[in-house]
């Protein structure tokens, strides 16, 4: 791993548009048209077989523009869009009129007054943009090639740029927080800092009987209705993920330290295969430690702040201070939240535990990767040993 290696981070700047009365028209029928463009021109990219980008261009470019009215470089960025959809999907559903990709010839950011010019069905507009100091600086200094205009529905229109900024380099760094993760505490750090997912989880619990209750009606509104419960779930989590991590970083900046997490690709499948109720397949399956992974990611990136993840292995199960693996027979480790070592007599909080574990392990992992792991402090005794 390079620490000093300089990097670039790929980030999506949201803005709001102030759109005019008389306006919203134009950018609906815009909107309409390149996903009617899209639907056209999947159909045939179905029908031949084809994902070539040129290749699908010369078949569909011409009858495309005159059916839909869209300007050329819409009805390429609409072939884009459907080759890129295709590679990324295993199955691509009916294209809805929520966005139209822009590109250089069809967008341009006037920093000077905080606009956007926008290249429409009917010709070019200007768009005042409502943003806060945030977003202005992101977009200082940037060479825009690249935006997404999406309508929500509310019916309000944002435009998404993207950017890319320079990161600063992670060093090394002796110091390691680790960062425990369930969904009793969504995260808890060595340093004694924990996030409690009963909110989240209770809102879960709430939404599923919903769920259950309309299915059960089948109305005519029923589909309409758990797609707008499921958005608020999807919010609310994304909104929690995005506080959690941005505080882990916080900590890990003002501190000088990089972060250590558990590796925990695959856990739902091996959680799974044991017998366990419906509720708790639910509760684990709706478990976004995935999410917040990604948010540290890319914000730690961009703060220079390390990110390692380490072997999950017996982090819970191991003493922070004497590293006996527990548990032994007739002897449990655990009671409710609290670590109670059978050997050294450690009385600890066990999420606090299993994050201090963590930070040894990524303490490890930050000096030697080469060669990371613990040994048991007792004669006889080893714990935590990481195969490099």
């Amino acid at each position: 791993m390079s620490y000093d290696t300089l990097m670039t981070q790929s980030l999506s700047v949201k803005c709001k548009l102030i759109v005019p009365i008389e306006l919203r028209s134009d950018i609906d029928q815009t909107l309409h048209g390149f996903a009617d463009a899209c639907n056209q021109i999947l159909q045939v990219a179905q029908r031949d077989q084809c994902w070539n980008t040129n290749k699908l261009h010369h078949k569909v470019y011409k009858p495309v523009r005159e059916s839909t009215g869209l300007k050329a470089n819409h009805v390429c960025q609409a072939i884009r869009r459907v080759i890129g959809n295709a590679k990324a999907l295993k199955q691509i559903h009916k294209f809805r009129p929520t966005s139209i990709s822009l590109d250089v010839r069809t967008f341009k950011y006037v920093a000077a007054t905080q606009s956007v010019g926008v290249t429409l069905k009917s010709g070019r507009h200007n768009f005042k943009l409502s943003i806060g100091g945030y977003q202005i600086a992101l977009l200082r200094g940037q060479n825009l090639t690249s935006a997404t205009l999406n309508r929500t529905r509310k019916g309000d229109y944002y435009i998404n740029f993207g950017v890319e900024i320079d990161t600063p380099p992670t060093g090394k760094t002796p110091k390691v927080i680790g960062v425990d993760l369930g969904r009793r505490d969504i995260a808890t750090t060595s340093t004694g800092n924990s996030w409690s997912g009963e909110k989240i989880q209770a809102m879960r619990d709430r939404y599923s009987k919903v769920r259950a209750n309309v299915q059960r009606k089948r109305t005519r509104n029923s589909r309409r209705l758990l797609r707008r419960l499921q958005g608020r779930e999807q919010r609310f989590q994304k909104w929690l993920n995005h506080n959690i991590s941005k505080q882990l970083v916080q900590e890990a900046k003002q501190l000088d330290c990089a972060l250590a997490f558990e590796e925990l690709t695959g856990i739902r499948e091996s959680l799974n295969q044991k017998p366990r109720s419906k509720t708790e397949r639910r509760r684990t399956n709706n478990w976004a430690f995935f999410q917040l992974r990604l948010f540290v990611q890319y914000k730690a990136l961009i703060a220079g702040v390390t990110v390692v993840f380490v072997p999950p292995a017996y982090t819970s199960q191991t003493c922070c201070r004497c590293g006996h693996i527990h548990p032994d027979k007739g002897k449990p480790y655990r009671s409710g939240k609290r670590f109670k070592c059978g050997h050294c007599k450690l009385d600890h909080d066990a999420d606090v535990n299993a994050a201090l574990n963590i930070a040894a392990l990524g303490v490890s992992f930050v000096s030697a990767p080469e060669r990371p792991g613990l040994c048991c402090q007792l004669q006889g005794q080893s714990s935590l040993l990481v195969n490099a």
